[in-house]
């Protein structure tokens, strides 16, 4: 049975490609919903450009017909017909409900599901919470748009334990690389090798090399990062990955405390100043929301930033000043003194759109707020040379339009974790202090 989806108007802003997510199924836009969209399309964020892109969609799909009529959402007749509804229908409500988009799209689901009976399904597609317990109280269906949500309990954790014999154990940990052919493995995925019947017994760690088809060696860190070193698996692994120049992209995920950050920022300072493999170390975070100008805070552009970006100077202050390495102390500067050379750079995202970064170290903190769109556009700024790491927390999001299921960093997470030169990490062990770990924990 084909089935008609109305669309809510935070679905389109969301991804204006949706409309061409439902298959063979009819597709229904109501009017006010387009004239919402029209509200949005002199917002200079993302959102105004996603409402931008919406009209010239529509106004493209018009030319092949008449939208009050239903027009094909393609030109191989394998998709449904997308209608604008003209109509609001409000007398199908309670009198005491108020003159509303959503209640208009209440109205006129109600009138489709009347008006087809049991021939078709009507469902309302909507990310307003409120909305889907509203259209329940009337028996309507309604869902969140699926399209781009990722199953945050399975998400790909990037590491895996093994367990095998003595004999395997020791002729890995003497040949440095080992084949397993009968054991699947992601792209640069962390192996924890465990000796047969020993929960705590002997291990020897590895990545996975998707060129050899073998498991690589890991060996453990003698010296430190700019002064931090690795105090459980996880954080070993990020460093590796951090740290190794083939690998384009990190993601690492994690709880407050885990060391996303301070990891990420001291393997930009030493792959830039002690190695010179890249030109910048660039640090950004979203300023909420993604495309929110800095304009109306007071001050230069710096002293606006400051209170966006006091978690980034901190930790660049961690690292500059309190490390333990003779190099560190030799380089004993501020970050200004970073900035001034060209060698460091603080920014927010809302400016990255239509820029090329070559030959950078580019971390992106809290990237768990941003949009699959908005992460696509950052990383399609990376130039020859760039290395982009994304790091955040799927469990700690301050952007309303998205959840822990859709946000872009486990989205990235769950597209590249078959690409060869991309690594996850997720972190799990708190290492802050005591007491932030106790209350990640418990509260």
């Amino acid at each position: 049975m084909k089935k008609v989806f109305i669309l809510d108007t935070n679905i389109l802003l969301s991804n204006p490609n949706s409309i061409f997510k439902f298959e063979d199924n009819d597709v229904v836009i109501p009017i006010s919903v387009i004239e919402e969209v029209d509200h949005f399309k002199k917002h200079q964020d993302e959102t105004g450009r996603n409402a931008r892109e919406v009209s010239r969609i529509l106004d493209n799909l018009r030319k092949k017909g008449t939208l009050s009529s239903g027009i094909p959402l393609s030109d191989d007749g394998k998709s449904g017909l997308l209608f604008v509804y003209l109509g609001r229908n409000l007398e199908n409500l309670p009198n005491h409900l108020e003159d509303t988009t959503d209640n208009h799209i209440l109205a006129i689901s109600l009138t489709l599901q009347k008006k087809l009976g049991n021939t078709r399904r009507v469902s309302l597609i909507t990310k307003d919470s409120n909305l889907r317990i509203k259209a329940d109280a009337f028996g309507i269906p309604s869902e969140d748009f699926e399209a781009d949500k990722v199953d945050i309990s399975h998400l790909y954790t990037g590491h895996k334990k093994l367990q095998v014999s003595a004999a395997v154990l020791k002729d890995f940990y003497n040949h440095r690389q080992i084949s397993l052919p009968d054991v699947q493995f992601r792209a640069n995925e962390f192996v924890i090798f465990e000796r047969e019947g020993e929960e705590r017994g002997d291990y020897v760690c590895g990545i996975y090399d998707m060129n050899l088809q073998k498991v690589k060696l890991i060996d453990p860190y003698s010296e430190s990062v700019w002064g931090v070193f690795p105090r459980n698996l996880e954080q070993t692994f990020a460093l590796f990955a951090l740290l190794d120049d083939r690998i384009k992209l990190v993601t690492l995920t994690g709880a407050a405390g885990t060391g996303k950050t301070l990891m990420a920022i001291a393997s930009g300072l030493a792959k830039t100043t002690d190695e010179d493999v890249y030109q910048k170390l660039m640090v950004a975070r979203p300023i909420f929301a993604f495309g929110k100008d800095i304009g109306y805070l007071p001050g230069s552009v710096e002293e606006k930033l400051n209170p966006w970006m006091q978690p980034i100077y901190d930790s660049l202050d961690f690292l500059l000043s309190g490390g333990t390495s003779s190099r560190q102390k030799r380089l004993s500067k501020s970050y200004q003194e970073l900035i001034e050379q060209g060698m460091l750079a603080i920014e927010p995202l809302t400016y990255i759109r239509g820029r090329s970064l070559p030959n950078s170290y580019f971390v992106v903190d809290e990237s768990q707020n941003l949009t699959p769109r908005e992460i696509k556009t950052i990383l399609t700024r990376a130039g020859e040379g760039t290395k982009v790491v994304l790091t955040g927390d799927p469990y700690q999001i301050d952007n309303p339009y998205i959840d822990s299921t859709n946000n872009g960093l486990t989205y990235v997470v769950e597209k590249f974790k078959n690409a060869p030169i991309a690594a996850h990490v997720t972190l799990t062990q708190g290492e802050r202090s005591e007491l932030a770990t106790l209350a990640a924990q418990y509260l």
